[in-house]
């Protein structure tokens, strides 16, 4: 008998909150923009070179939601991020003395080692300001309007993505210059970038239409299903753990919903079709959150490998886990009644090897050591179906601590797996079509199935990154009395449809997981203060839309973070999926 091929389902998840003040409608943070020319434009552009990879990726509305945002704000000319509005700036020398510390705030926030360092006259900039501000003095009002240009235009080479640097003749040329740029070349990086934001979704759409890529959603704004609905199952993986005064979050199963509903309509509106599959924010699952997206049509979810080896032993707790070898590369059915949805479960080690191993490898060996792993389970899976290796993991923030933004990485990794005799690259969809049409297909899946589900994220199989803590409760509780006013004023009928409507997007903005992932004292002092202050903003606004006094308490901050740590060396945007 012949080995059955191994499936092997890469899965990218794609994910920013939203960064926008929803009172003025101006961008506070510039993450989105400059990852939609680095990580997405370089992303989609590996699938196009090579049409015989397939994967998946996954869009979080709310992403896309600020993607066709600054798409527009391109077309009608009216720019609502400080630091883009100031690169397509006419003249710099002219510009407010806050905005010139903006440039020199911001024009140097990457990794420094893969993002600054080779590019010597961007380092230049930085060690002239290094010196302008050594010993605590401050003698920036050196720094002409050139230095500014110059140091805008670096910036957004340095987060230009790596497809564009390779095939753009006027990148090429700008990062030949390497300085004294005019304000005619600034102004046409400034054109680039809108170009490069707006073709992005179309992009990804055509792929996804010829069957080359699958596009998932996640609930719209990003929360953690499981704690809406019941602050308890945090208790499943962990314990001990103390929760947030509030008893649950109100209304919780209702905001789910909403959240689900919206990301169904997000993707009709732009990819045509409902979505089949999602990465529920986070990985987070509990069985009453699955059931849940099945109820609402999802077909299948994904989540962490340890949620899986804690969901078997939570059904089967009298029988001892097999090798992970012997439960992982397989889906999962999850069902209640005429509730069904199949689950997939990523590979951490696999995972966590992309995310924050090979960058220190060359690319050959990196994709050397994947394939290995890969035959290696190939080689040792005595079953007669097909193993189903799923690898999954953020899409856009490990990039920037590779080499030429994973470019050769990932070029060399798409060329092997569709070459290798014994390997398959598919979607998840894909698998769902062989387990429903066996008898068609020449592959074969056995699906699992789970009595029980532990709830617990794609991180350490727990939600200890949201909740736990007490700064991380106390998130909760701020949330939690926001809530109760939010459903108080709702009651009373006292606002308009338009201003509801406002209102109710502002709640699902504050509930949005990442919020509580950065408070804590394991993440650099700057990136807390940063999305601590974005919260709090958050939930004001919720209150001033809402017509009511904003609460003196959200005047102070939730969480320092850690001074000790480099902001720059892990900048807390990624996990491992298992504890080190």
């Amino acid at each position: 008998m012949n080995q059955p091929k191994l499936l092997i389902s890469l899965y990218w998840h794609m994910h920013q909150p939203d960064y926008r003040d929803s009172i003025s409608g101006e961008y506070v943070l510039p993450w989105t923009y400059l990852h939609a020319i680095k990580d997405y434009s370089d992303m989609v552009y590996h699938l196009e070179m090579n049409p015989k990879a397939k994967v998946s990726f996954n869009f979080v509305p709310i992403l896309l939601d600020q993607l066709e945002d600054y798409a527009q704000q391109f077309k009608t000319d009216c720019i609502k991020d400080p630091i883009l509005k100031l690169l397509g700036t006419s003249d710099l020398r002219v510009i407010s003395p806050e905005e010139c510390q903006l440039i020199k705030d911001s024009c140097f926030k990457s990794y420094h080692e893969k993002m600054l360092k080779p590019f010597p006259d961007y380092e230049r900039l930085y060690k002239m300001f290094q010196f302008l501000t050594e010993d605590g003095r401050d003698d920036l009002t050196y720094l002409s309007g050139q230095y500014l240009s110059d140091l805008l235009v670096w910036y957004h080479l340095a987060w230009m993505g790596e497809s564009v640097r390779q095939n753009s003749v006027f990148v090429q040329n700008l990062m030949s210059k390497g300085k004294k740029f005019t304000n005619e070349e600034r102004l046409a990086l400034y054109t680039l970038v809108g170009e490069l934001i707006s073709n992005l979704i179309p992009r990804y759409k055509k792929l996804a239409e010829s069957g080359q890529i699958e596009i998932s959603s996640t609930p719209h704004y990003h929360p953690i299903l499981p704690l809406l609905i019941d602050f308890k199952t945090t208790h499943d993986a962990m314990a001990d753990a103390p929760l947030p005064k509030a008893a649950n979050y109100p209304g919780g199963v209702a905001r789910a919903i909403n959240h689900l509903e919206g990301a169904t309509a997000s993707h009709k509106r732009r990819f045509g079709i409902a979505p089949k599959g999602m990465w529920p924010s986070e990985g987070a699952v509990s069985k009453e959150s699955l059931l849940l997206m099945a109820n609402q049509g999802v077909q299948w979810a994904a989540s962490g490998e340890g949620v899986l080896a804690n969901s078997l032993r939570k059904s089967n707790p009298k029988k001892a886990l097999l090798s992970r070898h012997d439960y992982l590369y397989r889906p999962y059915k999850v069902s209640k009644g005429s509730d069904e949805i199949i689950c997939f479960f990523r590979d951490d080690r696999l995972s966590d090897k992309i995310g924050f191993e090979y960058s220190k490898l060359h690319s050959s060996e990196a994709v050397s050591d994947f394939v290995q792993t890969l035959e290696h389970i190939y080689n040792t899976y005595q079953r007669e179906e097909n193993p189903v290796v799923s690898v999954i993991l953020d899409g856009e923030n490990a990039w920037e601590y590779y080499p030429y933004n994973g470019h050769y990485f990932l070029t060399e990794l798409y060329e092997a797996l569709v070459n290798h005799p014994n390997i398959e690259m598919v979607t998840q969809s894909e698998v769902l079509q062989i387990i429903k049409t066996p008898s068609e297909n020449a592959y074969k899946v056995q699906c699992g199935s789970l009595s029980e589900i532990s709830a617990g994220s794609w991180v350490y199989g727990s939600f200890s990154t949201w909740i736990g803590s007490t700064d991380k409760n106390y998130g909760w509780d701020l949330l939690c009395e926001a809530k109760k006013a939010y459903d108080k004023v709702f009651r009373s009928s006292k606002l308009s449809a338009e201003e509801k409507k406002r209102a109710e997007e502002q709640l699902s903005v504050c509930e949005g997981s990442d919020w509580f992932w950065w408070l804590g004292d394991y993440n650099a002092a700057q990136s807390v203060s940063s999305f601590d202050q974005l919260y709090r903003r958050n939930l004001m606004n919720l209150y001033r839309l809402l017509k009511l006094p904003i609460p003196e308490h959200l005047n102070v901050s939730i969480s320092t973070g850690d001074s000790q740590t480099e902001s720059d060396a892990n900048s807390g945007t990624m996990r491992r999926g298992q504890e080190q």
